[in-house]
Parts: structure tokens; sequence; C-alpha cells
């Protein structure tokens, strides 16, 4: 199977629902711009994906390589929201690709 077509599936939980999000590598940017297009979510990635303003937060389980990895303005956003002892990330950091194959992704509250 072409790499470029190899299917990525994501749980996605959002008030307490969960569903599974089916996608292709660079299919999307980003996790944010996914999660935009498939859910509807008010006042979400406010900063465009450049990591500072922390609206896009989520909790990710499950994550394999280099999405473990916090590069850029991560790491100094999710402290500032005190945050940084969970399992939180920025959606808009998070590549679509292979590394969130079989991830939970848990929309973080309002």
């Amino acid at each position: 199977m072409n790499d470029e077509r190899k299917e990525i599936a994501i749980t996605i939980i959002n008030a307490g629902e969960a569903h599974v999000v089916k996608t292709y590598l660079h299919q999307y940017r980003n996790l944010m711009v996914l999660l935009n297009n498939s859910i509807y979510l008010e006042n979400f990635g406010e900063c465009g994906g450049q990591g500072r303003c922390a609206t896009c937060m989520v909790k990710a389980v499950g994550l394999k390589g280099n999405a473990n990895v916090m590069e850029r303005n991560e790491a100094a956003t999710i402290g500032k929201a005190a945050l940084a002892d969970e399992p939180i990330r920025l959606s808009c950091q998070l590549l679509i690709n292979e590394d969130l194959n079989g991830a939970v992704i848990e929309i973080a509250g309002e």
C-alpha cells in the first residue's frame, strides 16, 4: 500500500462521546485542522496553529515516535496553563502521520 494512502485512525472523545476519525498521511496539516474539519469546535485554535494560545489543547494517549516530542512553543504554552504533568498536547503541534494511528485524543474541557 502506498504510504500516502495509509489510513490513520484516531479516536476522538468530545463531550464524553467517542468517535473514530479516519484520515490519510498529509490529508490535513495537523491534528487541529482535522479536529476543526471533523468536529465544529468553537474558539478552538485561535492563534492558527502557532502554539501560543493554548485553545487547541487536547489530552493525548497512545502517541508513538516523534509525536511524543514537544517542539517550538508547545512546552512553554502548556506550562503556562499549569498542566505540565498531564498528557496534554497542543493539537496544532501534532502532525497527521502514523505516530497518531491508534491514539486516543480527548478535547480539553471548556
